[in-house]
């Protein structure tokens, strides 16, 4: 592994630490799913570095296929949210 990809692995890994911190400390849900796109997002990236770095051109199409269940992941919860807030406007009214 080169040391560019050793340096941009660290700083990844470091992203997570802190994401990590975050969510230890009172999430709320929207905490927890933003964690969670930054763990997804983190591990694409770092799989793209490794593909990168071992020449493995397979670990590209893991890292797509895990960024496409991220972006789905992250329109359920939005969508999700959505419909919540609908419903306690109607019960408001």
């Amino acid at each position: 592994m080169s040391e560019l990809a050793l340096i941009l692995a660290i700083f990844l890994l470091a992203n997570l630490l802190v994401a990590l911190l975050r969510v230890t400390r009172r999430p709320t849900p929207a905490d927890r799913m933003l964690a969670a796109l930054l763990f997804g997002t983190t591990g694409v990236a770092l799989l793209l570095l490794l593909a990168y770095a071992e020449d493995a051109p397979v670990l590209v199409d893991i890292a797509l296929t895990l960024a496409l269940l991220g972006a789905v992941i992250g329109v359920a919860f939005v969508q999700r949210g959505w419909n919540q807030e609908r419903e306690e406007e109607n019960g408001r009214s």
